[in-house]
């Protein structure tokens, strides 16, 4: 079964959409995504969270993987499909 992911993001962020191509090129078809621009106490529930305040801030199941370099460096590490 396929962890459920998790993530934060904008509109308008090339990293997010970069993440989520990433994620869906590994066979995820379902992406919840928080929209901290849309929702700004969302932002502050992200920060509180991870720490960060940059987007995407990524989730595989209760995983935080952090943003974009973060997951496609773990792709690279061979630790993403586990994790999925």
């Amino acid at each position: 079964m396929k962890q459920k992911v998790t993530m934060y993001s904008t509109g308008v962020c090339p990293y997010c959409q970069a993440a989520e191509r990433l994620l869906r090129s590994k066979g995820v078809t379902a992406i919840e995504r928080i929209r901290v621009d849309l929702e700004p106490e969302r932002r502050a529930e992200m920060m509180a969270k991870t720490g960060r305040r940059t987007v995407p801030q990524i989730y595989v199941g209760d995983t935080h993987v952090g943003g974009f370099d973060d997951l496609a460096a773990l792709d690279q590490a061979g630790g993403l499909d586990p994790l999925l």
